[in-house]
């Protein structure tokens, strides 16, 4: 078993709010999260396919693919974007990284899948401190 992983990266904004809370119960769980104005991050997604390298080619997968992939099914889709407003994957979910994390392994799970190899790890910072990791 072989493991290697993709970076990208991309900017987006977002607010942690829940739509049936007050201001006041936004701001007390979320903090400046909460911001009605929006914040924004440069986040780092971190992709990590498992599997057996294949003899023919020497690669578990083609890494020019998996960018491929992860660019049309993702980062096209979050970059320089309103994570709350604009991505379609998004919708009526809160926010978090927790949940974006969540979402990016729901769409890239079936296209690594086909490729023979299998998803291991989805990763996201979204600061230098912080990050979230999701293992399916």
């Amino acid at each position: 078993m072989i493991y290697i992983t993709r970076r990208e990266s991309f900017n987006a904004a977002h607010k942690l709010a829940r739509p049936d809370w007050t201001e006041d119960e936004n701001v007390a769980v979320f903090g400046k999260c909460a911001n009605p104005n929006w914040h924004g991050h440069n986040y780092q997604l971190y992709v990590t396919v498992k599997g057996e390298v294949n003899p023919e080619t020497g690669f578990l997968v083609d890494l020019k693919w998996l960018k491929q992939v992860i660019n049309t099914h993702v980062i096209d889709k979050v970059d320089h974007r309103n994570l709350n407003l604009d991505v379609d994957f998004m919708k009526g979910k809160l926010a978090s990284t927790e949940n974006l994390a969540i979402a990016v392994w729901d769409i890239l799970k079936p296209h690594v899948n086909e490729s023979g190899a299998e998803l291991h790890c989805i990763k996201i910072y979204e600061t230098d401190n912080n990050y979230v990791e999701y293992f399916g």
